[in-house]
């Protein structure tokens, strides 16, 4: 009896192991990488002189009364906005891969999905491709532009056919294991029942330009950082070719933004908002996280108060729609001042305590005093789905889903809008 009663234990002990996992075929949808040749890729890079249509929003950087905008993946748009009445586009640098630039003394610095290409720019009317260095971003990626995740192993196993510029979506039916609670594994993806992914994934001086908020490209003294992914990468431009600063940094969180203020960088992740001292601008040291300001989205800095926003409806996860104000004047023990519900903030900019943000279309704010900036909105243009904004020289440049807008706040209690670029989708 004790013997029949020990088998019957050990039964029930494996069936119980086992009930949290099983095998079995399913249907699913993933993407598969589209390649280029590496030589291909490499040769594509074309400057023209005739104006481009631009047809979605991407990074921003204004440099010497220039304006450079990124058509993302595709290249970079020039704009002569000498008159910000009446911008013209005057050029295009066709630049696959390219998602984030920064300028500093006349040289643009951009990515290509794995590659840094910089650029001379001094003529802006006729850039000058000046060099690359392969294979630095090694996990960049194409946007993905659906719920569905990657096939990992297609990408990594694949490098021999040439660079991943794209995917194509496919749908699969094959073994996987399958959790408990409906979840299901393949390629190192956890989907859900229905196959959709679960875990897809500045200041400046008159030689440096002026980033957006949403920029992942930042540049400090004579140093270039970029975040991609989970990795901080440094590069000296100390001489006329960059020269990476060391191995790439990790600091995880997936950091989306990056922000230089005094000796520090700000970086919004999905989890929170961290802070690296640059004094030492190749071994950058950690100083104190917010982790309770949840979202992907950007922060600015201007008198030791740090601007963060986070919005619903992205990859990120959260709900809410807030604009949050940080006392970081000791950046080792940020105080978080106040919050404010907002619609759907994005893209945000600061000059002389005059907050511009994205926001059912822009918001602008007095906020002078932090506790007290919803009483004191100094305008709001509705309308439009404002992205990213940077206020220079009492004109506001705006990207939106429709155009680029530029706006005259020289009078704060007169703000106007003095010229429109539209996107043509």
């Amino acid at each position: 009896m004790k013997k029949i009663l020990f088998l019957f234990s050990m039964t029930l002990l494996a069936l119980t192991g086992c009930e949290n996992q099983v095998t079995e075929t399913v249907t699913y949808k993933i993407n598969e990488p589209i390649f280029m040749a590496t030589s291909t890729f490499r040769n594509s890079v074309k400057v023209t002189t005739e104006p481009q249509k631009i047809t979605s929003i991407g990074k921003m950087c204004f440099y010497n009364n220039y304006l450079y905008i990124s058509e993302p993946e595709k290249g970079i748009h020039i704009i002569n906005n000498t008159d910000p009445a009446n911008p013209q586009i005057i050029g295009f640098i066709q630049l696959l891969g390219n998602a984030d630039l920064a300028i500093r003394n006349g040289m643009l610095y951009a990515d290509s999905y794995i590659d840094l290409v910089w650029f001379d720019v001094t003529n802006p009317a006729l850039p000058e491709l000046k060099g690359r260095l392969d294979s630095i971003f090694p996990t960049a990626m194409p946007m993905i532009m659906n719920n569905y995740g990657y096939d990992y192993s297609s990408v990594y196993s694949g490098k021999s056919n040439g660079i991943v510029i794209g995917w194509e979506l496919k749908e699969k039916t094959e073994e996987v294991t399958r959790y408990t609670g409906g979840g299901w594994e393949k390629g190192g993806i956890m989907y859900d029942g229905t196959g959709i992914a679960l875990n897809s994934a500045s200041g400046s001086t008159n030689s440096t330009g002026v980033n957006g908020s949403m920029s992942r490209f930042s540049i400090y003294n004579n140093y270039l950082y970029s975040v991609i992914n989970n990795y901080l990468n440094i590069f000296d431009l100390n001489n006329v070719i960059p020269k990476k600063a060391g191995a790439d940094f990790y600091i995880g969180r997936n950091v989306e933004t990056i922000f230089s203020y005094k000796d520090n960088m700000f970086m919004g992740t999905p989890t929170g908002m961290l802070i690296y001292s640059v004094k030492d601008p190749v071994k950058p040291e950690y100083q104190s996280s917010l982790s309770h300001v949840y979202g992907c989205d950007p922060v600015v800095v201007e008198n030791d108060m740090a601007y963060v926003t986070v919005h619903s409806g992205n990859l990120c996860g959260q709900s809410s729609n807030e604009l949050f104000i940080v006392n970081v004047s000791d950046v080792k023990n940020p105080k978080q001042i106040v919050s404010y519900t907002m619609t759907n903030p994005k893209g945000l900019g600061i000059d002389n305590s005059r907050l511009f943000l994205c926001d059912d279309g822009l918001k602008v704010f007095n906020v002078t005093d932090p506790q007290k900036i919803m009483s004191n909105q100094l305008a709001h243009y509705s309308g439009m789905d404002g992205f990213d904004v940077i206020p220079q020289n009492n004109i506001l440049m705006m990207i939106a889903s429709d155009g680029l807008y530029q706006y005259n706040y020289s009078d704060i209690n007169n703000i106007r809008q003095i010229s429109k670029i539209p996107i043509e989708k």
